[in-house]
């Protein structure tokens, strides 16, 4: 039994490559080289920094400060207020086929001429028509409709497996498309937000500075021209309804009630975050807009998170791609810093030029807990473009930039075994003598970096005999069905097949009139297709 074999020859500054043999008429151009690379990306704080630090809240709230100073000093010049409207619309279910609504105990429906019917307990399953069954007779009703609870909350959703929610339940059509909507007083909204957004176990001053925050920021992005305030997702704030209400929080909020922070008269925009890494961002710096109370300020207190500084964490090249919606390989990434440390957006390369990327659009796209990036580093690993040649050498280049303890490896098994190490990184290269198809990887101490596959062709030897070609495939493993291809034109036609022996030899027997040959292997056994050299009949 044939075992793989990988043997390091030698270790070079240069990328050399084997291609497999062509004749010099048909040789293709070259196939680009492949490279895998892995950004290695060390921060603190998590979240856009603007505004609020959660932990923050935590850290201040643990000694002794109440939640208007909370409030105060992540919030310039703030004053609080009351809250001018008391109830708000939030999108539950969107662009639905079906929407059920349900209850435990009778209910009632309400359609858009204020006809009100009464409904048993249990499902009311809703299709565009917006049929409903009153007194046991179905009836399309004119919509919107809207579900006024009884003596149980109505539930989106089957009985037990619904959500439920306070306040009331309307139902519009739009095309064939149903939305659900939850039309509900601000402060039980509140009920099912504050406990979503801070740990309903932490101190009762965090928790009402939380629900001030959280009562601003909705009543500050209520949308207008649509049928509903906010959505209950995080393009405003996550909405549990009251299975996510916890009764810590619901006393903060009672606690508050009604209470918004103020600035120049009108509700703020209170942004908050989980962590700033020690100091928060001014939305003039992160959104480019000035805000005269989203200023940056001291947080020593979000020191308590986990996440207070993070990192190094590995981004795959193609994770960045995906992220960033580029459509070629990431080949680099510059970073371009704000005066306070923070990324204030990111130059991105690839085969077709570089490409600017905002800092929030960045973190996102790649995942990153937050903008405040304190070191970055790249692992990547080149190979030729194409398979390599059984037995054939191949020049695998290596690049650890800003890492240290770089080790190239080999997967063997179900573990790696080193090939070269480089303590104190840098670029380096290692000459590779393959025989079967390998998987290497580029690490920095702990932090497994790219991962790069190299294919391995079987090697087709060919010789003209009388009326035939013949040769030998190696491994034989790899040698079923043989295909000797003509030249016509451009492009390489069948001509004859054979059948390898167990030892890889074959015979195909065809008339060679004047042109070009070449033997062809179809990709088996983990192996790539193999190819002869191409041999030329006067």
């Amino acid at each position: 039994m044939w075992r793989p074999l990988l043997v390091l020859t030698a270790v070079v500054l240069v990328l050399a490559g084997t291609a497999s043999p062509r004749s010099e008429a048909t040789a293709p151009a070259p196939l680009p080289p492949v490279t895998a690379t892995t950004f290695l990306f060390s921060g603190k704080g998590w979240g856009h920094g603007v505004g609020m630090s959660q932990y923050g809240a935590l850290g201040l709230a643990n000694d002794g400060a109440t939640y208007d100073q909370i409030l105060r000093h992540y919030y310039s010049g703030v004053e609080l207020g009351t809250a001018p409207v008391g109830r708000v619309r939030v999108l539950v279910a969107e662009a639905k086929a079906t929407v059920t609504v349900s209850s435990a105990a009778p209910f009632r429906v309400r359609d858009v001429f204020g006809a009100m019917h009464e409904l048993p307990a249990g499902p009311v399953k809703l299709g565009p028509k917006l049929q409903v069954v009153v007194d046991s007779i179905p009836q399309e009703l004119a919509g919107p409709i809207v579900f006024v609870p009884g003596a149980a909350p109505l539930e989106v959703g089957p009985l037990e497996v619904g959500k439920p929610y306070r306040g009331q339940i309307v139902v519009s059509v739009t095309g064939k498309k149903l939305d659900a909507v939850n039309d509900v007083p601000l402060e039980q909204y509140l009920a099912g937000v504050v406990p979503r957004e801070m740990p309903a176990a932490w101190p009762a001053e965090a928790l009402k500075a939380q629900a001030v925050a959280a009562r601003s920021y909705a009543l500050a992005h209520r949308l207008t021209g649509k049928p509903y305030d906010l959505y209950s997702d995080v393009r405003s704030q996550v909405y549990g309804g009251s299975r996510g209400e916890d009764a810590r929080a619901t006393a903060a909020i009672t606690a508050t009630a009604g209470q918004v922070m103020l600035h120049g008269g009108k509700v703020v925009d209170a942004l908050f975050h989980s962590t700033s890494g020690g100091r928060t961002v001014s939305a003039a710096e992160a959104f480019g807009a000035d805000v005269p109370y989203l200023v940056s300020v001291d947080d020593p207190w979000s020191s308590l998170s986990p996440v207070h500084v993070w990192g190094p964490v590995g981004v795959a090249d193609t994770t960045a791609r995906n992220g960033l919606a580029l459509r070629s390989p990431v080949l680099g990434l510059r970073l371009v810093k704000s005066p306070s440390g923070r990324v204030r957006s990111a130059v991105v390369t690839t085969r077709v030029g570089e490409h600017p990327i905002g800092a929030g659009s960045f973190r996102s796209g790649l995942g990153l807990r937050s903008t405040w990036i304190t070191s970055f580093a790249t692992l990547s690993l080149t190979r030729p473009g194409g398979p390599v040649v059984h037995g054939a050498t191949v020049t695998v280049t290596a690049a650890a930039r800003g890492a240290r303890d770089a080790v190239l490896a080999q997967r063997v098994g179900s573990t790696w075994q080193p090939v070269v190490s480089r303590p104190a990184g840098g670029a380096f290269s290692a000459k590779l003598k393959l025989t079967a198809p390998t998987t290497l990887r580029l690490s920095s101490g702990k932090l497994g970096g790219p991962v790069l596959k190299v294919p391995v062709a079987p090697r087709v030897g060919v010789r003209r005999e009388l009326g035939a070609l013949a040769g030998r495939i190696v491994p034989a493993a790899t040698a079923k069905l043989v295909q000797v291809q003509r030249l016509e034109g451009e492009r390489w036609v069948a001509a004859a097949d054979a059948v390898a022996d167990e030892t890889g030899a074959y015979r195909a027997e065809l008339e060679l009139t004047t042109g070009s040959y070449r033997v062809r292997v179809a990709p088996a056994a983990g192996y790539a297709q193999g190819l002869s050299a191409a041999i030329r009949v006067p």
